[in-house]
């Protein structure tokens, strides 16, 4: 799946990056859309998130490119691979700013573990 962001000013830190919480919010949000999809019912929630990297720093205007697919599944959880790419609008040209593995966990109404 793919998704789209861009970076504003209210996501600034006060160097002018992309504050890196932002970035791991939308990776959540982002993965966890994919997941659902791609498991209709499924209730799922993040319980890791592997080897967080910041390739680069993104800055105001910036359009970030979501790449998330899933990369293993167990019995109860699924794991996405989630690559960010910044897109320079003008070249078309694309550089990888962060890339992580996210696991969601499906579980029922009453907060216990199910199979996907």
């Amino acid at each position: 799946m793919e998704n789209y962001k861009v970076v504003r000013p209210g996501h600034l830190n006060h160097y002018g990056h992309l504050f890196g919480g932002y970035l791991l919010q939308w990776v959540d949000e982002i993965a966890w859309i994919a997941a659902s999809r791609d498991h209709p019912g499924c209730r799922f929630v993040t319980v890791a998130m592997d080897r967080v990297e910041f390739h680069r720093g993104a800055r105001e205007g910036m359009v970030l490119r979501f790449d998330v697919a899933e990369s293993c599944r167990g019995r109860t959880s699924v794991t996405y691979g989630v690559k960010v790419y910044a897109d320079d609008l003008e070249t078309g040209a694309e550089e990888s700013v962060f890339s992580t593995c996210i696991t969601f966990v499906r579980l029922d109404e009453n907060g216990q573990k199910i199979p996907v």
